[in-house]
């Protein structure tokens, strides 16, 4: 339940130590590789003693002639991370195409006492205090002074909004955010520590000053002199907004900035609508949260459209954002749900398994718990991986795809990685990462080759996490080298 946060030169020097030693590595590429020469060279990689007990799933197939450059363990089943996103995104594209928007609807009846209004969520992942102050606005344009009975839905993703397979841990977490019909600011409050006098507890500086005079803060933290180490524990309770604040920061640093996640997010939605609809001159009478669907919403009287589905994707591919991903996943449940023994998240995942079937790829190469790749109960294969993101780029859609991922030393979870690389801007992937976990899945395109699909997947891992991107980074240079022979 507790984030830890460290500030150290010990730390920031093994980093920078690490950086200047992959830099330096790659610095001088070497000369380009025969295809037949890949195999005993990737072996080399994922046989290093250090890798002795970790497990390795490789997969690397051209992406015309669809020959097998090299294989292991391709087929066993491993957890994916964030690998999970290409499946929710190449699904959500399948079903749903690259124009589709995510709509925030009110809905109005006129009454003598006043308006009777029912906003419904659909879990816009980008929906903002922008967007809210932009609805108020619509309402104030159509005449209304006044609101007898607001309502907000959050019943489109049903009541499960944390998902019960991820770990307790990460719950409080921005990466974590509930996944609720009514969005708002992605389901997160920033905040920042400040230190004070020496002895003092550190200031917690809320982004939104109202919205944390709601939260009760429990706060053991201290201002220390400057010569002592600095380190931050921050956590959430469970269920209610309780602050946990531990550690400790130098006299006269800088603030350090933090986002936890909002445990209440409709009940937040409902007060940020409220004072926007006031600034814009409207006047509430009175308000609630509701669960259930109306069977009779009246007209609709105000509307936010989200960006198109090609954007989306590229905020749950490229930044990883896990609640971008889940909302993917629970569309595609909430738009088929028509059983009402299943839970959304249930629905959803079925949903999201089919459509990938009529892409070619087997029920039984996938089991998922959820579509962002945050639970240890989501399993796939290199080979299913490999078939989704060839069968993907075969469709109307599947360049809004490709595009929706990092691309090598330039931008994405991937703008950091591959400087200095001939990887470098001629490879699109998705990251993953969990503890003992490491995967890299996409299409790479060889100046001396045909183009590439590959997906690289470390389990069990000993290591910490830049050993093993170093070593999956290493495979996919080799990759980049090609040349036929």
């Amino acid at each position: 339940m507790t984030a830890l946060f460290t500030r150290s030169a010990a730390s920031l020097i093994s980093l920078v130590s690490i950086a200047v030693f992959a830099s330096s590595a790659r610095a001088n590429p070497a000369a380009p590789i025969c295809s037949r020469d890949l195999a005993p060279q990737i072996e080399a990689i994922v046989n290093r003693p250090n890798f002795a007990r970790s497990r390795f799933g490789v997969l690397v197939q051209t992406l015309r002639s669809r020959q097998t450059l090299f294989s292991r363990d391709a087929d066993r089943f491993f957890i994916p991370a964030s690998n999970v996103k290409i499946l929710t995104t190449a699904a959500a594209l399948q079903r749903l195409g690259s124009n589709y928007r995510i709509r925030t609807s009110v809905y109005g009846i006129e009454s003598p006492n006043g308006w009777r209004v029912r906003l419904v969520g659909r879990g816009d992942p980008s929906f903002s205090d922008r967007q809210l102050q932009d609805l108020a606005q619509q309402l104030k344009q159509r005449g209304i002074q006044r609101i007898s009975e607001l309502i907000v839905e959050d019943s489109y993703f049903g009541r499960e909004a944390l998902n019960p397979d991820w770990a307790v841990g990460d719950i409080p977490e921005t990466y974590a955010v509930p996944v609720s019909s009514l969005i708002l600011n992605e389901n997160s409050l920033n905040f920042r520590l400040v230190p004070q006098a020496l002895g003092q507890p550190l200031k917690v500086v809320w982004d939104d000053p109202i919205e944390g005079s709601f939260w009760r803060i429990e706060n053991r933290s201290r201002t220390v002199d400057a010569k002592a180490e600095e380190s931050i524990a921050v956590g959430r309770d469970l269920s209610q907004p309780i602050l946990k604040i531990g550690g400790q920061l130098r006299v006269g640093s800088a603030p350090a900035s933090y986002g936890i996640a909002v445990p209440n997010p409709g009940e937040r939605f409902l007060r940020k609508f409220v004072r926007s609809l006031n600034a814009a001159g409207i006047a509430v009478t009175r308000s609630s949260v509701s669960e259930q669907p109306a069977s009779s919403n009246g007209s609709e009287i105000a509307k936010i459209d989200s960006p198109p589905l090609s954007e989306l994707l590229k905020q749950a591919n490229q930044f990883s954002n896990n609640l971008y991903a889940e909302v993917l996943l629970r569309t595609l449940g909430a738009q088929n749900s028509n059983s009402t023994e299943r839970t959304v998240l249930e629905q959803s995942i079925t949903s999201l398994i089919t459509e990938l079937s009529k892409l070619g790829t087997a029920k039984t190469e996938i089991v998922l718990s959820d579509g962002s790749g945050l639970s240890r109960q989501n399993w796939t294969t290199p080979t299913a991986l490999v078939q989704i993101l060839e069968a993907i780029l075969r469709q109307p859609n599947g360049n809004d795809f490709r595009e929706s991922l990092s691309i090598a030393g330039m931008s994405g979870t991937l703008q950091s990685r591959f400087q200095n690389s001939p990887a470098r801007g001629i490879t699109r992937a998705k990251t993953g990462t969990l503890t003992g976990v490491t995967a890299l899945s996409g299409y790479i395109d060889p100046p001396n080759y045909e183009s590439i699909a590959f997906s690289i997947m470390i389990n069990q891992a000993p290591d910490s996490a830049p050993v093993q991107r170093n070593a999956i980074d290493e495979i996919v240079e080799l990759l980049a080298r090609l040349r036929s022979c």
